[in-house]
Formats: C-alpha cells, structure tokens, sequence
C-alpha cells in the first residue's frame, strides 16, 4: 500500500541533502533504482547523483559514470582491464569529494565498494557512508568485519542472521528485508497437477558449463519416470542460447527455452527444479518450488575455497543456509553427479514425504524473512542517517 504524500516531510533538507549512489553490477541497479524512487517520493527536492546502470539513470538522477564502466568477467578480464578501472575508480572518488553528498550510498559489489570506503575515509570525507547489502562475511573474508566498523556509517542487511556477525563492534546494522519478498507475490498453491520440470543452469557461461549438460542427463531420466513430464530450461541471456542448444542436441532432450523476461512466469509452472545456487534458490522457495541445488566445481576451484579462502559451510544454498537445515537437497564439487541428482530429483517428484516436507518449508521462507518492503525501509534508513549528518 503507498504511503500518501501528506504522510512524510516534503520540505527540502539542509545544505547538504544530496545523495550519491554506487551501483557497480545490475542487480545493484534495481536496489538503487528502488532507492531512488523512494527517496524521491518522500522528498522530490533531494539531488541524487551517482553511478548507475539503465533503471537508476531513467530516474533523476545525474550520472557521473555508467555502470558499464566497471563491467569485467573472469580474472583475464580484470587483469586487462585493471588500468580502466583504476582510473575510473579515483574519477568516482574524485566525483564524491567535490560533490560533498550528505551521504554515500556503495550497493553490494564489495571488492571495489569497501576499498572506495576506506580510500574516502583516508581522504578526510565527513558525510555519511552506508552500505546496502552485506558482504558474505559469514562465509569467507570476515576479517572485513572491522574494516567495514571502522569505515561504515550504517550498514542495511536483507538477510536476518546478518546483524548478529556485527554485534560485537560499533557499526550500526539494519535489517531491512530481503527485496524479493515484495517482488515476488505470496501466490504459493499446492498443485500436484503440474508437471513441468525447470532447469536453472545460472546466469553466467562458467556456471552454465559446469552445471548444464549434467542438469540435462538426470532430467532425461526423469522423463523415464513420468511420460507426462515437460522440460522447460531457463535462459538467462540469449548469448548463452547457442551453446545450450548444441548441448540439448549432444544430450537428446527437447526442451521449452523459456527468456529471462518470463522466468517467474515459468517458475509458477513448476513442479520440480534443478538449478544452479544462487539467489534463482531463494526465488524457487517464495514460489513454492521443490528444487535440487547443484554446483559444478573443479577440483581445483574447491582446494582455493576450502584451503585458501578457508570456506566450510554446513549448507551452501541459501535457501538451506537460511532455514538452517537441508531444505534443498545440494549437491556441491564431487558430490554432483548425474546418479545423484536423478535420485534426490526423483524423490521430490513424486508425492513423497520428502516433497510434502519441502512445500512446507517453502511456505515458511516468507516467514523467515519478513514482510519488510527492502526498499521502502532502507529508505527511511538513509533518511535518518542523513538527518544526523546535519545536526
């Protein structure tokens, strides 16, 4: 329900009442265009400039730099391209000092978003400096923990257990809720008529590599269990379509390719899912889909994580990680292989004990994380962090 504009303050903050927004990837872009539209209804006065990516510069917002800027994939990528963001990045910062914003707002992207935290603070900034989306420190990287204490105004969380991990420093930590709550509607109905089977191979050509052609080999032999059964893949980006068909073809499977525009249209006809982790886990969940989490790993890639970044997690899905028990069976480095996803897959098809006990823990997801509009709250939170920068 929208607030009525009588309901908050339209007179225009002191001197120093503007913004400025630092969206690195498109993910960051939503959040900062959901920002920015709340900010300005609540006062159209306020003068919100930034770096941003399509949606955050549709609104009024100046733009200093296009997130495109900082687009890079893969370490090659970084290496060749490091001299273009080093320049950029100091042109940001540059950007910052000169317009002296009340407040800074750095979005997710934590590699380059704390260190331009840290590089302000050493350049004697005295605004307001909050970030939006907390970095996995739980995971890996927690030494990051009293760097962003000492750098950070306020840092705004959208996942619960977040705030805990800063309990024992000075940074003030907000939970505002997690933005899919509110994108996606609470809709869930147990149908047990459906039988579509989605494949969520992920969003990037590593994880689609990886992930794919073993997604298709177990749902082949799903359809040996239910002649009724359909497959639906989902495409995250029509770049990656040429390759996923070639790799239908090698498979022998006929699947539905369904675009990225009509992805929760197809996540609503789910009955099953095999996907890729990520956040697609915490979509299939507020959809009330019973999913198989899986995560192709080199043997190589899983000695960096486990004894150099020192990562060992009871559950790597967030859905799991969240619920703090398996909801999602995952399947994680070795132990994915196609034997093993048939099985559990297999297990939450039919109408098992198994399925029936994830239906109901999907439910309870939305629970977990509130009802909080994400946007909304870290609005009223940046409002406030801006008011005591002028007292």
């Amino acid at each position: 329900m929208r607030r009525s504009p009588e309901a908050v303050e339209k007179k225009p903050l002191a001197r120093r009442s503007d913004f400025f927004i630092f969206a690195g990837e498109p993910s960051g872009d939503e959040r900062g265009a959901e920002i920015i539209k709340e900010l300005l209804f609540c006062n159209p006065h306020l003068r919100v400039s930034g770096v941003g990516g399509p949606k955050m510069r549709r609104l009024k917002m100046e733009c200093v730099l296009p997130m495109e800027a900082f687009s890079v994939m893969g370490f090659v990528d970084v290496f060749l391209s490091l001299p273009r963001l080093i320049f950029n990045f100091f042109f940001v910062k540059r950007s910052i000092l000169k317009k002296n914003p009340a407040t800074v707002l750095l979005i997710d992207y934590p590699g380059l978003n704390l260190r331009l935290a840290r590089s302000l603070r050493r350049s004697r900034f005295q605004g307001k400096i909050c970030h939006y989306v907390c970095p996995s420190v739980w995971a890996w990287g927690k030494g990051r923990i009293p760097l962003m204490a000492k750098n950070l105004d306020l840092l705004l969380t959208i996942l619960p257990f977040e705030e805990l991990l800063f309990a024992k420093t000075s940074l003030p930590v907000r939970y505002v809720g997690h933005p899919l709550v509110s994108k996606i509607p609470d809709r869930i109905k147990a149908n047990e008529d459906k039988r579509l089977l989605g494949i969520f191979p992920g969003s990037r050509k590593k994880e689609i590599d990886r992930n794919l052609k073993k997604q298709l080999m177990a749902a082949k032999r799903l359809l040996t269990l239910d002649p009724h059964l359909q497959v639906a893949l989902s495409v995250a980006s029509e770049r990656f379509l040429p390759n996923m068909q070639k790799s239908c073809q090698e498979i022998g499977i006929e699947p539905r390719f369904v675009p990225e525009l009509q992805t929760y249209d197809l996540m609503d006809s789910c009955h099953l899912a095999l996907a890729t982790s990520g956040t697609v886990t915490l979509e299939l969940a507020l959809h009330g889909v019973p999913t198989v989490v899986t995560y192709g790993l080199s043997l190589l890639d899983l000695f960096i994580a486990k004894k150099l970044f020192r990562i060992s997690l009871p559950f790597y899905c967030l859905v799991n990680i969240l619920a703090e028990k398996e909801i999602f069976p995952e399947l994680i480095g070795p132990y994915f292989t196609v034997a093993v996803l048939f099985e559990k897959a297999a297990s939450l098809l039919k109408r098992s004990a198994e399925r029936a006990l994830c239906l109901k823990e999907c439910l309870r997801m939305r629970e977990l994380l509130t009802d909080k509009d994400a946007g909304k709250e870290a609005c009223s939170a940046l409002l406030n962090l801006t008011k005591k920068t002028e007292k």
